[in-house]
């Protein structure tokens, strides 16, 4: 599926979502630790993360595309870390100009009624996005990757559970990639990683957790995971943008 694509512009692999901070924070190595088991470590932590602060706004907007705009200004004012919002609100608008740019007109002549539903919620989101770009008046419309990949994912003919198994997949695939780059395993590894039983589990586990969760009892359930990503500007040196 084109969403599971890694070659899916979207920016993610310039985020390695509070990766490179945690390991920085983890210097020097405890006694018997390396930093392939920190990594494993940190990847737990950041699909439970995902899953319950993003998931339930991915799955509402599948649910309910025409609340893409509440849905999106919700998950904006829930995020306390700038990096974070950042880079959520980033890699949703580099989601919503695939969309324009490449699935909607290919996709037009497959959509059922929920999906013309949600198409037409899409394309007013973005109408609405590059008017407050322009306008003198501050109007609230951000951009964020959770409740867009839930509205696209309708639009484009997913399930529901496809939609959320796909997101965090995709997370989880952004995180093993930068692991690579930054030299914590080689791209067998990775691979190895991203076809486990243990990761597969995982992600369905977190889904499942989350599967009645509504937006409005979202929350960070992995508190240091704001603080490492928030300080990822604090170090002195980086690769990535989070």
């Amino acid at each position: 599926m084109l969403l599971s694509d890694s070659a899916l512009p979207l920016g993610s692999f310039a985020y390695s979502s509070g990766l490179e901070s945690f390991l920085a924070h983890h210097k020097p190595l405890r006694e018997g630790g390396t930093q392939l088991s920190l990594f494993h470590k940190f990847l737990r932590l950041t699909i439970q993360s995902v899953a319950y602060t993003s998931i339930p706004y991915a799955l509402a907007a599948f649910r309910g595309p025409l609340d893409l705009m509440e849905l999106d200004n919700d998950l904006d004012a829930s995020i306390l870390c700038t990096v974070a919002r950042r880079a959520s609100i980033a890699q949703g608008r580099a989601l919503l100009s695939v969309w324009e740019r490449g699935f909607k007109e290919s996709a037009r002549s497959q959509f059922s009624e929920e999906g013309l539903e949600a198409a037409t919620s899409i394309d007013t989101f973005a109408s609405d996005l590059k008017i407050a770009a322009l306008s003198p008046e501050p109007i609230t419309v951000n951009g964020h990757l959770a409740p867009i990949w839930g509205a696209v994912s309708l639009a484009l003919g997913l399930n529901l559970e496809e939609a959320g198994y796909l997101f965090l997949l995709n997370h989880a695939k952004a995180v093993t990639s930068a692991a690579v780059r930054a030299s914590v395993m080689g791209p067998y590894m990775a691979q190895n990683v991203l076809a486990s039983q243990a990761l597969q589990e995982l992600v369905r586990s977190s889904l499942e957790k989350v599967w009645l969760t509504p937006p409005e009892d979202a929350g960070q359930v992995v508190p240091m995971m704001d603080l490492w990503v928030g300080r990822h500007e604090m170090l002195y040196s980086r690769i990535f943008n989070s």
